[in-house]
């Protein structure tokens, strides 16, 4: 069955910014999807079409990502006749009708948010889940599907939150539990106990939550927020069960060769900035003294050469790219050839649509790398990436806090597909970075 018609408009995100919804028509019914946005965004991510226009939304606009796909792509996508079922078709259609390399022309904003909603429009016409149609397209329909470890930012830093905390991201991941409804009631219950601790420590206001719905106490080291954390892990109880992760998000503190942890304080003295090695160190020290089980972006995006050091340096734990690689299958080629990483941090508006985030997991898994599937910092209330991370059989998420709805509408998928599956499905629990294996 062919596309009937195609709309958008644009709705508002979580940071209540513009984005770009669009609805898919078949004879199946219609079908909806949400593109989210990022905060800290690689550099080298596809071109999310903004107005620029100062008088409304201070330039953050998407009346010409909407308008493009009302008048250009809809059109095209309606009169090619294409099946909804063949997503590499309509993906490849959309590409070639923007004709740039960065999706400059279109907008990925517009070209993704066609894609997924294809892509419901897809598994409705096959009658089954997505989950089971997107494993269907990337050829990994086997039993029993995985379900993923939630890694769940509960103390928020960097350009998320306020403070002076550098360090973008902490999270706990219940790697011990036996399901992800078993893992995720663990989170929850440790976020509460973080909370708790944060304001009995720290006062009432470091109760408050960042944008991705952790706790954003005004720490300044890496090491006040992991004691903070393990802390409330013992305290919950599951001292042993459940791990801790970093993004560091280092991009946002590179400056002239060196990395700035006080880059919040626009007087900050560059004596104190951190060399490749010094920081580097500073890791390894944070690996030895807790229980850390993966670092994102430990250095900035187009800084290869620390990447390849830390890589060659004995780190001990995954080493996941996110700005270095924006899920760019060019560039996961770069990081592999020269072993910066070992794990990608997929993000499907990093690249625009479905056809080459499921070429850029191709290209992680073949390397042996592991994938980890994400959300973005400005979020909606679209559910579309815990059927891809089951269908990817990636075994690990990260989409926030237990806190904010639109992060929940995730986790929420999630419990949901875990019912569903019942005994068709296993939880990756400490197998996490290994799952597609399983």
């Amino acid at each position: 069955m062919s596309v009937s018609q195609v709309h958008s408009r644009y709705v508002y995100d979580s940071r209540g910014n513009p984005t770009v919804e669009v609805e898919v028509t078949t004879g199946k019914g219609v079908f909806r999807a949400i593109v989210p946005s990022g905060a800290s965004t690689g550099i080298h991510e596809a071109v999310e079409l903004r107005d620029g226009d100062s008088a409304k939304w201070g330039g953050k606009g998407v009346l010409k990502a909407v308008s493009n796909v009302n008048d250009i792509i809809g059109p095209k996508l309606v009169s090619s006749g294409l099946k909804v079922t063949d997503q590499r078709a309509i993906d490849e259609l959309m590409i070639k009708l923007d004709g740039t390399a960065n999706k400059s022309k279109l907008g990925a904003n517009a070209i993704l948010g066609v894609s997924i909603a294809v892509a419901r429009a897809g598994a409705a016409e096959k009658n089954i889940p997505l989950y089971q149609h997107i494993a269907g397209l990337f050829g990994a329909n086997k039993t029993p599907y995985v379900m993923p470890v939630p890694f769940c930012n509960v103390l928020n830093g960097g350009e998320h939150a306020g403070g002076s905390m550098p360090f973008q991201e902490f999270m706990i991941g219940p790697v011990g539990a036996s399901s992800f409804a078993e893992g995720f009631r663990w989170n929850s219950e440790i976020y509460h106990t973080l909370k708790s601790l944060a304001k009995k420590k720290l006062g009432p206001s470091a109760g408050n939550v960042g944008d991705e719905g952790g706790v954003a106490p005004d720490l300044t080291t890496a090491e006040e927020a992991l004691d903070l954390i393990v802390e409330a892990i013992n305290k919950a109880g599951y001292q042993g069960k459940v791990k801790i992760a970093m993004d560091s998000a280092s991009s946002q503190f590179f400056k002239d060769g060196k990395y700035d942890l006080d880059f919040k304080n626009p007087n900050s003295d560059p004596s104190k900035w951190l060399s490749v090695k010094q920081l580097a160190e500073k890791y390894h020290e944070l690996l030895k003294k807790y229980p850390l089980v993966f670092l994102e972006d430990p250095f900035a995006e187009d800084d290869w050469d620390a990447w390849t050091y830390f890589m060659e340096s004995g780190v001990s734990v995954p080493i996941i790219a996110d700005d270095l690689v924006c899920t760019n299958p060019q560039r996961i080629a770069t990081a592999i050839k020269k072993n910066a990483a070992n794990t990608l941090l997929l993000k499907v508006n990093q690249i625009g649509s479905l056809t080459e985030t499921f070429e850029a997991a191709q290209e992680a898994y073949d390397a042996g790398w592991g994938i980890l599937v994400s959300h973005r910092s400005g979020e909606t209330e679209d559910s579309f990436i815990a059927d891809l991370v089951v269908g990817l059989r990636t075994g690990e998420i990260k989409s926030g806090a237990p806190c904010r709805s639109e992060r929940l509408a995730k986790y929420n998928q999630l419990l949901r597909i875990e019912e569903q599956l019942g005994d068709d499905c296993v939880y990756a629990g400490e197998k996490f970075h290994d799952a597609f294996k399983i």
